[in-house]
């Protein structure tokens, strides 16, 4: 729902038009009213956040200069809206929230954030947050196709199908994105990424982590096999890891891959011993992949209640495996067990999986339910819905108010 207002004696070669989104009526009323006072501004107002990320691009289209958005409504989401603000890179963004806090503060600036507002807002405040902007410009960063992403996919326990569906996304994502993507083998020490995508890897991660200061942008695209799919590929190495994985290591080796690739996909096996890595940094996506079974599902409910209670909606649960008739415990008992709703459903199909998995052809590759379903998750992950549709008119956020 949208609301618009315009002060009609702007000078035009001043005007700032700002998009207001608050999904709080009090808080973004609090805003709107702050907003008032300032004689350069045309202004639209959004009651809730945009229910997909893409729906942002074609917002900013319509001549957008800056965007204010609420953090409170939905902290993690609202980091996500700005994140895809900025790599859309057309506006400029302000925060605000009713909390003075300096991480959320820190975390917004790096998401791209320009400016950071706390509530009660002095219209004082915001009218130098506003001039600021208009000195400098709206943002004239080189705006990226896509905002980069990391995909962690991480097993409830060992057997649960890790590695097949990692190396399977990540061709598809590849595909379905158009976007420069990576899959690094994290399932360490027995890494098994390359022998499913049939790939002979000169290099490997051991070669990554033996001296963490040397990687950078060109060191890391000298170690990478690539796929026939166009998949780029870091490996487990062929032997036991003789090099130490320190948490140092791994987050030197994220660093440089969001910065090289679009998007980042890691096979992390059932690595909790790197937790307070950037592995499960607050931006990663993690799809936690369990099977319907008493150890799967406790296992879960361990993971979901005690290390990622906080996550939201970048926790994916993902069932694999998956065979309705045949469960020993029905939708309601699964739910419960996991604390919430799993979002995906990877169908059993073990002697088609078995196949190609010998044959080292990826089952993203060949028509199954397997790769529909892995398919509608890639699909998800960058932004296009899950199946192919039609065009149809844009409508933004909902219904005009």
């Amino acid at each position: 729902m949208s609301s618009f207002s315009q002060n009609p004696d702007a000078p035009g070669a001043g005007v700032l038009h700002i998009v207001l989104i608050g999904p709080d009526e009090q808080r973004r009323n609090a805003v709107a009213g702050a907003l008032a006072g300032y004689p350069g501004g045309v202004i639209r107002e959004f009651s809730s956040y945009p229910p997909h990320l893409d729906n942002l691009s074609r917002m900013l289209e319509h001549n957008c200069d800056v965007v204010i958005v609420d953090l409170d409504s939905d902290p993690e989401y609202a980091l996500e809206v700005v994140e895809s603000i900025y790599a859309n890179g057309s506006a400029t963004v302000i925060v605000y929230s009713a909390q003075a806090n300096l991480e959320l503060a820190v975390r917004c600036m790096r998401a791209g954030a320009r400016e950071f507002l706390t509530l009660p807002l002095v219209p004082a405040a915001i009218a130098d947050a506003l001039a600021r902007i208009s000195i400098r410009g709206p943002a004239t960063h080189q705006a990226r196709k896509t905002a980069r992403k990391l995909f962690v996919f991480l097993g409830a326990k060992g057997g649960c199908g890790v590695t097949t569906l990692a190396s399977n996304f990540a061709i598809l994502l590849a595909q379905e994105s158009g976007e420069k993507t990576l899959l690094i083998d994290l399932g360490l020490p027995l890494g098994d990424v390359a022998i499913n995508l049939g790939i002979v890897a000169r290099y490997s991660t051991d070669n990554a982590f033996q001296d963490p200061t040397r990687m950078d942008a060109s060191f890391l695209a000298s170690l990478l096999s690539r796929h026939a799919s166009g998949l780029f590929v870091l490996a487990a190495p062929g032997e036991l890891q003789r090099t130490e994985v320190t948490v140092d290591a791994v987050d030197k080796l994220l660093a440089v891959a969001r910065q090289s690739f679009d998007f980042v996909v890691i096979d992390a096996g059932s690595r909790l011993d790197l937790k307070s890595s950037a592995l499960f940094d607050v931006s990663a996506t993690i799809y936690l992949i369990t099977q319907v079974g008493v150890s799967e599902l406790r296992n879960t409910n361990r993971l979901v209640t005690q290390l990622f209670a906080n996550r939201g909606r970048k926790l994916q649960i993902v069932l694999n495996r998956y065979t309705p008739r045949s469960l020993l415990f029905d939708e309601e008992h699964i739910t419960k067990a996991l604390t919430r709703a799993a979002q995906w459903r990877i169908p059993d199909d073990y002697a088609n999986a078995r196949r190609t998995r010998n044959n080292s052809v990826p089952v993203a590759l060949e028509n199954s339910v397997i790769s529909i379903a892995i398919r509608q998750m890639a699909r998800a992950a960058c932004g296009a819905s899950e199946t192919p549709k039609k065009k149809k008119g844009f409508t933004l956020f909902g219904k005009a108010r």
